[in-house]
């Protein structure tokens, strides 16, 4: 069987399956039962920007509201610092987790915007997230935020949340970047040390019966893997950061693809989601006698193997493939 060890953001892990950010990281036995099945991390749901500014501000206007009220309010009102805004229940569930799972948790912080919610990032440290992925979702929706501003706007986020905390930070990015090696530039030069490839977007939908917006959840299927693949595949070597793929793992030969493309880590979700831990298991058991089976002892030697620079034919990574496709589709 091949090695499965690895190191990601600085972290020694046993296996390069991580359990991606979902609602499983509120139930302490499935993640328990997905490191026994073969899980070399956990990455906690995310703390939204959107929740810990509004929390704050309601804190902030249901005392300053009655402070008005009397001259000597201020004397009988306790401060701010008194009230859990946010990410007090977040703190308590890493430190359990902490404690309980013997795999690295990293903690997740999701927001758009340079601002106060960022310093939470430091408490996420003191509760002892061994790392923080930092998930930018921003979507223009105003004509004059131009894709200059955009990114420039989530690269001051990036440079924010690392100067708050000691403990690596991995950004999660969309694939909506007309030009991703450069803004992967930024990142790095930024301070982050990996990235993962890609978010999944839970967009609304029109219920036409009811006329409202509906939100449901749709699994990913390995159909979805080949975007990463090629991100990854373009990237590895012209980036310092280490790469983990998110999206469309459900198979072995699916982990084994993004190991070869130039992945450190995999995450999976949607295969846990339908299947329970016991699919890290199976994914782990049939990446590991896939990559031995055509030659690789180790997943530092699988690496990178399918990458743009080492593919053996690595036009089909770019457009040409495009070309191939239309003329090969029957």
């Amino acid at each position: 069987m091949t090695d499965l060890t690895t190191r990601w953001l600085g972290l020694d892990l046993h296996s390069p399956l991580v359990v991606g950010a979902s609602p499983l990281t509120d139930d302490l036995d499935a993640l328990k039962a997905c490191v026994d099945a073969g899980a070399g991390a956990v990455v906690m749901h995310s703390l939204f920007e959107e929740q810990l500014v509004a929390e704050q501000m309601a804190a902030h206007r249901f005392i300053d509201s009655r402070i008005n009220m009397d001259a000597e309010a201020r004397s009988f009102f306790p401060g701010s610092e008194m009230f859990e805004m946010g990410s007090g229940s977040y703190l308590k569930r890493l430190k359990r987790l902490q404690g309980a799972l013997d795999v690295p948790v990293i903690a997740s912080l999701n927001g758009i915007s340079p601002g106060g919610w960022i310093q939470h990032a430091g408490e996420l440290e003191n509760a002892g997230a061994s790392a923080i992925e930092l998930n930018l979702y921003d979507l223009a929706t105003d004509p004059a935020d131009t894709a200059a501003t955009l990114e420039q706007r989530q690269l001051d986020v990036v440079r924010s949340v690392v100067e708050q905390v000691s403990i690596p930070v991995s950004v999660k990015l969309s694939p909506f970047y007309s030009a991703l090696p450069a803004f992967v530039a930024g990142v790095e030069a930024a301070g982050a040390r990996g990235l993962v490839l890609f978010n999944r977007f839970y967009q609304p939908d029109i219920d036409l019966d009811q006329l409202t917006l509906s939100r449901e959840l749709a699994l990913s299927s390995s159909a979805e893997l080949p975007l990463r693949l090629h991100a990854v595949a373009m990237l590895f070597n012209r980036t310092g950061l280490e790469m983990a793929v998110s999206g469309g793992v459900h198979t072995g030969d699916d982990a084994a693809k993004a190991l070869l493309s130039g992945a450190t880590v995999v995450q999976v979700v949607s295969a846990l989601l339908a299947e329970g831990p016991q699919a890290l298991a199976r994914i782990s058991d049939a990446m590991s006698r896939r990559l031995r089976g055509i030659g690789y002892n180790t997943l530092a030697e699988a690496r990178g193997a399918m990458s743009l620079d080492s593919a053996p034919d690595s036009q089909t990574w770019e457009r040409l493939n495009y070309a191939r496709l239309l003329h090969g589709w029957h």
